[in-house]
């Protein structure tokens, strides 16, 4: 009878199999890479992420490998064989590859990394890694982030290597990393941010030891370049479960160094000032909103769920009532959120988008929940302008309240407003909302070239636009002339 450890070892070993036979299964097109490497003289593995996905049967259409090859050796095994070659990342080893194959019967387009075996560190003064190469795959396994994403299958024997335990640390789903938590965030301190993320994608936990370095850490992250932060932040809120990833960050200190404003929405509070735990609701308004999605995960709308409020700690006053008061928090809110993500080097069109949706996000609640007038609706619609859907999408997200009648009417409340954007939509193109005249009317019926009198004309018309909806040509022209004679007259 067989003893528990040969159980254990021959279980083992059958999972090891299936994850070879899964791998090559949704990736053939590695055989034929691996061998072009063979017969070049050097070695190839499927390594890392697409390794621990292939276990955990998400594996997708990108695939790393690793080689003992030298860039300038893959750019020439790559490129006869390549449908494209991308050399942007190669000062760190790594070569890119498109390549277009018949998998079955679909017609599949990989997007392949093959990187140099490597070890990388930082210094205390660089924002970059340090690029060195090595000749060994234990040798590059030992400096990769987590145990689950340091295992690797030898190509074209399809051996499995796992030299840190990452198939059990999968099993288990759990987050280690190979050698000690401190000395890889010292390597890189972006890992810190990886541990919340992977936590957040595949719903894992971390290591109470990688917590712990985290915690003592967290500062280390600062000397990760802005770009980097940005990147994993992203990947972090447009996973499955970012409350996860958010809560570690905030919980181990390392999102005081990366989103401070994010923790400081833990507002205290005491027995004569109670209010709303601002942090937690944020998160709910963030899952709220993800509950809304139509197209998948929309980075503008999550990143404006997550930083809604965080105008309020600074707009938080305590009214002689015993209330608490946040005014004018939406306002101080986006101009907060646009130097947070202008820091985190975020594009110009993003953060816009992102700090006018936190600014507008009260604006329902201005209206109140009586009828609508049509003036009221068309200025909605014209200050959301494109982002009017999102804006849906955030108001509804952004009623948390456990008092399920007064969450009904806000629902009813808004439903009746979208009801009354719809009618007008159809009547009036609302849309495009302009004046009934445009600027070459104004200024041939007025007889006044260009300058700052047609762009007072042209906003009164607006307002009238606005105001009281289309306009007859003539009636536009005669409100046209009142309008002048006043200005002129003044």
């Amino acid at each position: 009878m067989p003893n528990v450890n040969e159980e254990t070892s021959s279980a083992l070993s059958q999972v090891q199999h299936r994850a070879v036979s899964e791998l090559l299964r949704v990736a053939p097109v590695a055989d034929d890479l691996a061998r072009r490497f063979q017969e070049a003289g050097f070695s190839l593995a499927l390594v890392g992420g697409s390794v621990r996905d292939a276990l955990l049967g998400r594996l997708g259409n990108d695939l790393d490998f690793t080689t003992d090859a030298r860039p300038e050796d893959v750019l020439k095994i790559v490129r006869p064989w390549a449908d494209a070659v991308w050399e942007v990342g190669i000062a760190f080893g790594t070569v890119g590859v498109q390549k277009d194959a018949r998998v079955g019967d679909v017609d599949r387009r990989f997007q392949i990394e093959v990187t140099t075996y490597r070890s990388e560190a930082y210094d205390r003064t660089s924002r970059k890694p340090e690029v060195s190469y090595g000749d060994s795959i234990e040798e590059d396994l030992v400096r990769r982030d987590f145990t689950v994403n340091a295992m690797a299958v030898a190509l074209p024997e399809k051996e499995f290597i796992d030299p840190h335990g990452g198939l059990e640390d999968l099993a288990a789903r759990v987050l280690r990393t190979p050698g000690t938590p401190e000395e890889s965030f010292s390597d890189d301190p972006l890992r810190m941010m990886r541990a919340a993320r992977f936590a957040a994608q595949l719903d894992f936990e971390v290591a109470s030891e990688v917590v712990t370095a985290m915690t003592e850490m967290a500062a280390r992250i600062e000397i990760v370049s802005a770009e980097r932060v940005r990147d994993e932040l992203n990947k972090l809120i447009l996973s499955a479960q970012p409350r996860k990833g958010l809560t570690l960050l905030v919980d181990t200190g390392v999102a005081d160094h990366v989103l401070p404003e994010l923790p400081a929405l833990r507002l205290e509070s005491d027995e004569h000032h109670r209010h709303k735990d601002v942090y937690e609701h944020s998160l709910i308004v963030l899952e709220q909103a993800i509950a809304l999605e139509e197209n998948g995960p929309d980075l503008t709308l999550r990143l404006a769920a997550l930083l809604h409020d965080i105008g309020k700690p600074r707009t938080r006053r305590f009214e002689k009532d015993g209330r608490v008061s946040f005014h004018h928090h939406e306002v101080v809110g986006a101009k907060m959120t646009k130097k947070r993500m202008t820091a985190l080097k975020y594009s110009n069109e993003l953060v816009k988008d992102v700090s006018r949706l936190v600014e507008l996000h009260l604006r329902f609640h201005g209206y109140g929940t009586g009828d609508w007038t049509d003036s009221a609706v068309r200025r909605y619609v014209r200050d959301a302008g494109p982002l009017l859907d999102r804006l849906h999408k955030l108001t509804r997200s952004d009623c948390t309240t456990r008092n399920k009648r007064k969450a009904a009417a806000l629902s009813r409340a808004y439903d009746g407003l979208e009801d009354r954007i719809t009618e007008l939509q159809e009547q009036e193109e609302l849309d495009a909302i302009r004046p009934d005249l445009d600027g070459n009317q104004i200024m041939e019926i007025l007889g006044v070239g260009p300058g700052p009198v047609i762009g007072r004309a042209y906003k009164h018309l607006l307002e009238l636009r606005l105001e009281y909806g289309p306009m007859e040509h003539d009636a536009a022209v005669t409100a046209l002339k009142e309008w002048f004679a006043q200005e002129s007259g003044a």
